[in-house]
């Protein structure tokens, strides 16, 4: 059984436990630049300070087609072919990654937790789905 790296809270704690913690991402943002579409996640403090976050990327162009980068606290992995499946819940984006990611410590899944705000789930679904589209299963999007 692979490993399952919950970010967004604190790992010590159990998924339904800190599903509703503090500790989730309050912010989720969606961009398109020139030759990239980005999904960031980030937990902040009172003061507005970043303490957690994760960026998902998709880079457009010849050289880089239908690759994925993720970066979790400037830990960088990428790669065709990155993510098996993604499902996508109100509050809840889920990636199962093709192999280990040695940068996350072997994990196999990724939960993403955020907060279900209007805006943070329309820039989940608009980036899920430019970003992961053809990984997506099932869900409620």
């Amino acid at each position: 059984m692979g490993r399952i790296a919950y970010t967004g809270f604190p790992p010590d704690q159990g998924f339904a436990s800190s599903m509703h913690s503090h500790r989730q991402y309050d912010t989720v943002a969606f961009d398109v630049r020139d030759n990239a579409a980005m999904l960031f996640f980030a937990r902040t403090s009172a003061s507005g300070d970043i303490d957690d976050y994760l960026l998902l990327m998709r880079a457009d162009g010849a050289d880089s087609a239908d690759a994925l980068y993720i970066e979790v606290n400037e830990r960088q992995f990428a790669g065709h072919g990155l993510v098996r499946e993604a499902r996508l819940t109100p509050d809840v984006l889920t990636l199962d990654l093709c192999a280990p990611a040695a940068e996350l410590d072997g994990a196999t899944r990724l939960v993403l937790a955020f907060e279900g705000s209007p805006e943070n789930r329309a820039n989940v679904q608009a980036g899920a789905f430019r970003i992961l589209g053809d990984c997506l299963a099932g869900g409620h999007a």
